[in-house]
């Protein structure tokens, strides 16, 4: 039986590396190896945790606590989403990003 944390883990990387696979895959079937990886891409937004002290803590949220995970950084990319066709799939990425660091943050602990 598996359990909670490498349940949790196996869904977070999922949602990480094959979501967007499935995503380029369905809306960009002729450049779908390009478009995953732009959205492998957007996991860069991850540089912002090198800030963070401690580095890493399982424990800790993400979403709110990094700068580029902030509530503000979120809006923005939803702006971009909504505004900016030729950034869509960028804005898409890193709010797909968001969204998997979300639902991380309900896992229990």
């Amino acid at each position: 039986m598996m359990t909670i944390p490498l349940l949790r883990m196996a869904v977070h990387y999922g949602l990480h590396l094959l979501v967007p696979g499935l995503i380029a895959r369905y809306y960009y079937p002729e450049r779908w190896q390009r478009a995953w990886g732009i959205l492998l891409l957007t996991m860069l937004v991850d540089l912002d945790h090198l800030l963070a002290v401690p580095l890493f803590d399982p424990d800790r949220c993400s979403i709110g606590f990094h700068p580029l995970h902030s509530y503000v950084a979120i809006g923005l990319y939803a702006l971009s989403f909504l505004l900016l066709p030729r950034w869509r799939l960028v804005a898409g990425g890193l709010l797909l990003h968001m969204f998997t660091d979300w639902q991380d943050c309900l896992w229990p602990r």
